[in-house]
């Protein structure tokens, strides 16, 4: 008979394998969040135990790529909640391009390139495309993958205004395929937030939808390290249920709802 684990020990060991063999440091997720998450995908696959689910993830790339899928909340779509996008431009992107000839940007877990696609679209518009530098990084390798495909179903575009999607898609076999443009000016990597370093002098920084899931622990970190990572008077752009409280703690100030700029 196989002696079982307390369950929390027996979660604890795997939180503490996933970070030895991934670099994926699950104890910064929020634990009821990714607990139940992973006690579904666990129990999906019949798995009574973490610890026979992680030996299972070491020998089948399929479940791998799929518990990676899942730990990196990979939910997207072009133009997510428009009216913050139609303020960075009308507003923000313009007062940059006066005072900047380059624009260095940075879209902090890109998920399949929804938003960094979002962004070519806007910086092409804008006449600066070809004048700015556009980092997209992830987690996960798969959605980065897909991201340079930069094919999509057209649920993904259904905030996409009209003369965007005629201009920057094209329909291809029932799906729709980004312009080559703007996937030649997007350059991709991998990074982990909570682990890898940070670049610097960012005039934007677009982080959105993600932070949601982490501890305050971790949060502080991470917001910290956008801070240091922007230029003075560079922007922070974060999601619609991702306010940062007391931002000055981080050198940031409120610029908009949901846009805090780097104090000079």
């Amino acid at each position: 008979m196989i002696n079982k684990l307390p369950e929390d020990e027996d979660f604890s060991q795997f939180i503490a394998n996933i970070k030895k063999s991934t670099s994926i440091d699950l104890s910064q997720y929020k634990e009821n969040q990714m607990r139940r998450r992973l006690t579904t995908l666990r129990l999906k696959h019949g798995f009574s135990t973490f610890d026979q689910y992680y030996s299972a993830l070491l020998s089948d790339s399929r479940l791998k790529n799929e518990f990676l899928d899942r730990m990196t909340i990979n939910v997207s779509e072009f133009w997510r909640n428009s009216n913050r996008w139609t303020m960075l431009v009308d507003k923000f992107l313009p007062q940059m391009i006066k005072t900047n000839s380059r624009l260095n940007i940075w879209s902090a877990a890109c998920s399949t390139g929804e938003e960094p696609y979002t962004i070519g679209m806007i910086l092409d518009t804008l006449g600066v495309l070809e004048r700015s530098s556009l980092l997209a990084t992830d987690l996960d390798e798969g959605v980065i993958a897909k991201a340079k495909e930069g094919s999509y179903l057209e649920r993904s575009l259904r905030e996409v205004p009209p003369d965007y999607k005629n201009k920057y898609f094209k329909a291809v076999d029932g799906a729709f395929q980004v312009d080559d443009r703007l996937k030649r000016a997007v350059k991709y990597q991998k990074h982990n937030l909570l682990l890898d370093s940070f670049g610097t002098q960012y005039d934007l920084i677009v982080c959105r939808n993600v932070m949601i899931y982490f501890t305050e622990d971790a949060k502080a970190i991470l917001y910290t390290k956008f801070a240091k990572a922007l230029k003075p008077g560079g922007l922070l752009f974060v999601g619609s249920t991702e306010q940062i409280f007391s931002p000055a703690q981080y050198g940031l100030e409120t610029a908009e709802t949901f846009f805090y700029r780097k104090m000079i």
